[in-house]
């Protein structure tokens, strides 16, 4: 049985387009996860620095690790404990990391996020944004319950012509055409299996084939779906920064293929069509000048 996704996936090649394998939670036993992960076709995966404490760990697993590709940015949940210089400290880690992309950033107005100042959420979601736009690299976007808010912040600074990624995405369908024209794609996680599947099949039905993209965004968003084999993390007890949350709850970068066939039968549409058509999504808006992925446009 716990060989079922490496043979699930031979015939597909994946790209998780968004998750922390840097988080304390997972990042002792991160290399084995990204070796089975690796195993079971899932070639990159964009690692998102989430504040001053743990861009360097990023940088370091992009060193260590091929298939990484580094992203740093301060996430609103961060934004009441960066430090005055963290700007400056932010740009450093690009001068230093050309390969690197702008992530995670964003606006957050769900339980946690409305105890942050929202303007302050907004001034430096701002900042990073025109820092994107400055280097020319795609950023890597969390919104919840801000989505309003989030296109008229777009439409004032953008457009973005190196892409901007909207994770692990459950906005409404409604709005997936304002937010495309501005050079959004629409990465999916298994936060979707929490959504009504009538809703999400409306959603992901307007959301244009180039634009659509798969994440796990591990150690979370494990995918709630009955009769369903998920990979759980295995735990390195030996650590002292062994997860203190139960191995099963955490989010392995193999369950992208869970995501992945989820998606695809919404969709109504083989899996292995959509397993390439987000692959290739994924390599072209991470194929800026400097990535990793860069010398792969012309192949894939």
């Amino acid at each position: 049985m716990a060989q079922a996704p490496a043979r699930a996936a031979s015939a597909v090649r994946l790209f998780d387009a968004h998750c922390h394998l840097q988080d304390p939670r997972v990042f002792t036993v991160a290399a084995s996860l990204i070796r089975a992960a690796a195993a079971s076709g899932v070639s990159r995966f964009a690692v998102n620095g989430t504040s001053e404490k743990d861009w360097h760990l990023v940088k370091q697993m992009a060193e260590e690790h091929p298939a990484i590709v580094p992203c740093f940015g301060l996430h609103p949940w961060w934004v009441p404990e960066r430090s005055p210089d963290w700007m400056d400290l932010l740009r450093r880690f690009f001068a230093e990391t050309p390969e690197a992309a702008v992530g995670e950033i964003g606006l957050d107005k769900g339980s946690h996020g409305k105890t942050i100042d929202f303007g302050e959420q907004v001034e430096v979601f701002q900042r990073q944004l025109e820092l994107a736009k400055e280097l020319n690299k795609p950023v890597s976007v969390h919104c919840v319950r801000a989505f309003g808010d989030l296109l008229e912040i777009l439409k004032r600074t953008g457009p973005f012509p190196a892409g901007v990624l909207l994770h692990s995405y459950l906005g409404s369908a409604e709005m997936v055409s304002s937010l495309a024209n501005l050079g959004c794609y629409f990465s999916l996680s298994g936060f979707l299996t929490d959504m009504k599947s009538t809703k999400a099949k409306k959603m992901l039905k307007s959301i244009p084939l180039d634009r659509i993209l798969l994440e796990t965004d591990a150690p979370d968003a494990l995918p709630k779906l009955d009769d369903t084999f998920l990979l759980a993390v295995p735990v390195d007890s030996s650590s002292a920064e062994a997860p203190t949350t139960s191995n099963e709850s955490l989010n392995h970068p193999s369950n992208i293929h869970i995501v992945m066939k989820y998606v695809a039968s919404l969709l109504e549409m083989p899996e292995t069509e959509l397993a390439e058509v987000t692959y290739k999504n994924a390599t072209q808006l991470f194929s800026y000048h400097g990535s990793k992925v860069h010398a792969e446009t012309e192949t894939v």
